[in-house]
């Protein structure tokens, strides 16, 4: 299936185009870290067998730790990415773009137990399947998704002195700030200067290139910028 693109909006109202990921390529990533683990049960069960019972139990042990903390450990402590999902540069996170933490993680790797039946993850597939954006049932109730790591802003705003508001600003009026900030430079200076003019408010009463500069400076301070 083809992968498909979310877009989010981070608390300073600029937009995050999370590319998730499809069900190929969540299945290769899934079978590279397969045959890690297997590897590892492999040479560890090679060693503990000289060891009679308490090897056999120290075993069972490691099978558990890596079947259940595996995934866990290097999602939280490896900016969401397993070695598989990071060979095939993929990466888990929460769905609105913010990384995933302890909760989320487990909850959805506890339902891999579900997305698994009836036999070889028959439901998470047909929940990915049937999902805009590939969700098995693990990613839906813990709100996660898997996405490609090179998420992308849209748009670069123009480096200007970031500019604080002199009244505080609603967020449509932020929203239409940063619009402008990112068409402008595709507008010639005659048409930037006459969209600012249409919001003498924002630019306190500036006209001409000052106003054209000061919509680009609250642009910059909503972004979170700084002098």
């Amino acid at each position: 299936m083809l992968d498909t693109v979310r877009e989010v909006s981070t608390p300073e109202l600029v937009a995050l185009h999370l590319r998730l990921a499809g069900p190929v390529a969540r299945a290769l990533a899934w079978l590279i870290d397969f045959l890690l683990r297997f590897g590892i049960f492999a040479a560890t069960g090679g060693v503990l067998a000289a060891f009679g019972k308490f090897g056999w139990g120290m075993f069972v042990i490691i099978i558990f730790a890596l079947e259940w903390f595996y995934p866990v450990l290097f999602e939280v402590l490896g900016n969401g990415a397993t070695p598989g999902k990071r060979a095939l540069g993929l990466a888990v996170c929460n769905d609105d773009g913010t990384p995933i933490r302890w909760g989320p993680s487990f909850t959805r790797n506890l339902l891999r137990t579900v997305d698994f039946l009836p036999v070889a993850y028959g439901i998470g597939l047909l929940a990915m399947f049937t999902s805009s954006e590939f969700r098995r049932v693990g990613d839906v109730l813990a709100g996660t998704v898997v996405v490609y790591r090179s998420t992308s802003r849209s748009t670069t705003l123009p480096a200007v002195a970031p500019l604080a508001p002199s009244t505080r600003l609603s967020r449509d009026a932020q929203r239409a700030v940063l619009a402008f900030a990112e068409r402008a430079p595709k507008l010639t200076s005659a048409r930037a200067e006459e969209i600012a003019a249409l919001a003498p408010q924002l630019t306190d009463q500036a006209s001409g290139a000052e106003s054209v500069q000061r919509l680009l400076g609250l642009a910059n301070y909503i972004v979170g910028r700084r002098a």
